[in-house]
């Protein structure tokens, strides 16, 4: 079977049915089917949710992107945020805000549920923001940091300071290893989980030592570039609905953001976006894919796209995809490793913005990389070894298949760039489909 409809044909066995409460589980309840990644992962993600619509849309699945719309939405008005899994012990902490792209993919457009996902969105701004009425002599609170001219970014972060409840050992291995007070780290590894993001040389002092994580430290440009994105999306939604004092505030926001990226998280010099380490006041030396998130959501001047891609392509884009960061740690989020969800957001970021020739071409490497290993496994995987075209590795559980984010990129590249698998063999080897 080829790739493409092996995809087509694993949507409905990733499908879950609502869910109703009942005491004694960690399941949240959700009203509506779902579509869940795969493997250990057995309940609805966040981020994971938006690249899986990615693939639902073209591939005829809309209903299924409406439904989880209506989970999610829920979700909003139920706990104030999207978790970053449905169950109880996410609650805590939430994942990349996603919400406010997934809306561009609906296709309901009627008023009442407009208004009532405007209502969700502003919510959802208000959870992340909320940090912004208790800021201190640190300048930070939860998820906002003061910055030193005064404007406002936000920062990972979780209300928890103990070892995360599906990863306990790890946590407490860790803790055991760093010199912070174990709260902290705890915190830190918990705000490195809500950045989906876990783990990274981007979150630590040592890049070799998940010891030294200071996850909540950092000022990161994919968060930021993000919540501008939800801020654009708030005011154009507000002006929709003709509430202009509304549209007036966001876009304020929008553009107070974009002034500060621009002047906190841009190195010019080095020709990348970049974090910027809240401690050392100054950007972090890790080039990362994160650096493409400005050019994906729109912030990006064509001086800035020109730069980026110059730096993509001397240090990011290896010969199977984008790599998630140059550094070899042993972390699941760098070198070797590339991801799904950092393809897409660098292959539409680039093409948007004039790059074209760069974004097929990362485009296609991927998909080389996607095709010989289902050619060698039969399976769609959660991550990939961008080096040498082969199942990724690192991090803390074993390689999952499935795939949500990865079924929905490769549905959405193919349907992008329907001739680029003319390259490759798509059908998987005999041992494989044997296995």
């Amino acid at each position: 079977m080829g790739l493409r409809d092996h995809v087509r044909n694993l949507w409905p066995t990733l499908v879950r049915q609502p869910v109703e409460s009942k005491v004694g589980s960690s399941a949240l309840p959700l009203p509506a089917p779902f579509v869940v990644p795969g493997g250990r992962f057995r309940e609805m993600y966040y981020w994971d949710s938006y690249f899986t619509m990615l693939g639902l849309a073209v591939d005829g699945q809309q209903p299924l992107i409406e439904s989880m719309l209506v989970d999610f939405t829920a979700t909003i008005e139920t706990q104030g945020h999207i978790p970053n899994g449905m169950r109880t012990y996410y609650l805590s902490r939430s994942q990349p805000p996603f919400y406010a792209l997934m809306l561009d993919l609906s296709k309901d457009e009627s008023p009442a549920l407009a208004a009532r996902r405007l209502a969700a969105l502003r919510k959802e701004h208000d959870f992340w923001m909320k940090g912004a009425s208790c800021l201190d002599a640190d300048r930070a609170c939860a998820r906002v940091v003061k910055m030193p001219d005064g404007s406002l970014l936000n920062r990972y972060w979780d209300d928890r300071d103990t070892p995360r409840d599906e990863s306990w050992a790890e946590d407490v291995a860790t803790a055991a290893q760093a010199h912070a007070p174990k709260a902290v780290t705890y915190r830190h590894l918990r705000a490195g989980a809500e950045s989906g993001w876990d783990f990274s040389a981007r979150w630590f002092t040592d890049p070799q030592k998940i010891s030294t994580i200071h996850t909540t430290g950092i000022v990161p440009v994919d968060l930021n570039s993000l919540m501008l994105a939800m801020e654009q999306r708030i005011e154009a939604r507000c002006r929709a609905a003709n509430d202009t004092v509304c549209a007036g505030d966001y876009a304020a926001m929008a553009k107070r953001r974009k002034a500060a990226i621009d002047r906190y998280l841009w190195v010019g010099h080095e020709g990348r976006y970049a974090d910027w380490n809240r401690i050392a006041r100054k950007p972090t030396a890790i080039v990362s894919a994160a650096t493409l998130y400005p050019l994906f959501v729109g912030a990006a001047s064509p001086e800035q796209v020109k730069a980026v891609s110059a730096t993509v392509r001397t240090t990011l884009l290896a010969s199977g995809g984008l790599r998630t960061t140059p550094i070899r740690t042993g972390q699941q989020w760098d070198s070797p490793n590339g991801w799904a969800p950092l393809q897409w957001l660098a292959i539409d970021g680039l093409a948007r913005n004039g790059e074209t020739a760069l974004a097929r071409n990362i485009a296609g490497r991927w998909m080389g990389t996607v095709v010989a290993a289902y050619a060698q496994t039969g399976k769609m995987l959660e991550k990939y070894d961008v080096e040498e075209r082969r199942p990724g590795g690192g991090g803390e559980y074993p390689l999952q298949d499935g795939f949500g984010w990865t079924n929905g990129v490769a549905s959405a590249i193919l349907d992008r760039y329907p001739d680029i698998m003319a390259d490759f063999q798509a059908e998987p080897s005999k041992e494989a489909t044997a296995n």
